[in-house]
């Protein structure tokens, strides 16, 4: 029985991707997808995640989510060496183009279709986040046992020993809102997580970039001519990079595909209020370790079974 899903997510490429593969997997039933702000304002999120519902035309249509709120605001962070997402994304999420802009009918708050979604599948939806945890934290707080009725909660976020993203020490998903990630982390719930240690090893090389546009059909028309050439020029210019990560399907991949990763039960907590340290993710991993475990991290992820998968997904984009 394919599995129930809701992705909430600040598209952004790799975002975007993840959603289109979601949406063509029979694997899975996508019965919900949530804009949260990120790398891009909440009213920019929901216009992409339109933008990409629309493009892949999904035979089920799911229930969309909006927001109106605006990109986190990251203050005089100039001296933590700030990478800011939109250089590798574009200014409007996604690429350079500003698309057309088009409104959910009788939008609904993300938190609140969380929450709605939730309550009508008790303890059968996944939650998949793309971005920061700020819509599961409002989520919680519109209905305290939101956590409780969710079967599981996959997060692509965070760093464990490799250093951040965002800033050396943070990942950008939980130094966007470290509170939310940190209220999140603590709560009682069935959690995993996908860190920047293991999803940074899935590539998009450009060899790989060609295999898959020679296998996508024309519903990820789209991805092969405007999104995916942006990002990987983007990543070789920016980082240096003969090809882009592909964390969010990485983190797909753990939903859709869990027997292509490893875990392991851990307690880890988020740092709120440190000068260099926003963001970051402290895990204690002590042989006298008297906390009990709140979160399973993937450890490994076997990388070419996962891109067998996107190829094998995007022939079936018909």
């Amino acid at each position: 029985m394919p599995r129930k899903l809701i992705i909430d997510a600040d598209p952004g490429i790799g975002d975007a991707l993840a959603i289109a593969l979601a949406a063509i997997d029979p694997a899975v039933d996508l019965i919900g997808v949530t804009a949260t702000a990120g790398c891009i304002s909440g009213q920019l999120a929901t216009h992409n995640i339109l933008a990409v519902t629309e493009a892949v035309d999904p035979s089920k249509s799911p229930r969309l989510g909006g927001s109106d709120l605006p990109r986190p605001d990251f203050g005089k962070i100039g001296h933590l060496g700030f990478m800011d997402p939109v250089s590798l994304q574009g200014n409007y999420g996604l690429g350079s183009v500003e698309l057309p802009y088009a409104k959910l009918h009788n939008q609904h708050e993300s938190a609140k279709v969380l929450v709605d979604l939730v309550r009508n599948h008790p303890h059968e939806v996944t939650i998949l986040t793309l971005g920061p945890l700020t819509n599961i934290e409002r989520a919680i707080d519109l209905a305290p046992d939101f956590l409780t009725l969710v079967k599981e909660l996959v997060c692509c976020g965070g760093s464990i020993g490799v250093g951040g993203d965002a800033t050396a020490s943070a990942e950008f998903n939980f130094f966007a809102d470290p509170s939310a990630a940190q209220r999140v982390l603590r709560a009682p719930a069935t959690k995993t997580l996908v860190p920047l240690d293991v999803c940074n090893r899935l590539i998009m090389s450009y060899e790989m970039f060609n295999r898959f546009k020679e296998a996508a059909t024309s519903r990820l028309h789209w991805f092969c001519t405007e999104l995916l050439p942006f990002a990987l020029t983007a990543h070789h210019e920016q980082l240096g990079l003969e090809g882009m990560p592909l964390r969010e399907v990485a983190a797909l991949a753990v939903v859709a595909q869990h027997r292509f990763c490893e875990t392991r039960p851990m307690h880890v907590d988020v740092e709120t209020e440190g000068e260099l340290t926003r963001g970051a993710i402290i895990c204690d991993r002590r042989r006298s370790l008297r906390k009990q475990p709140n979160v399973d991290v993937v450890q490994s992820l076997d990388v070419q079974s996962i891109l067998d998968y996107v190829l094998q997904i995007s022939r079936l984009a018909s």
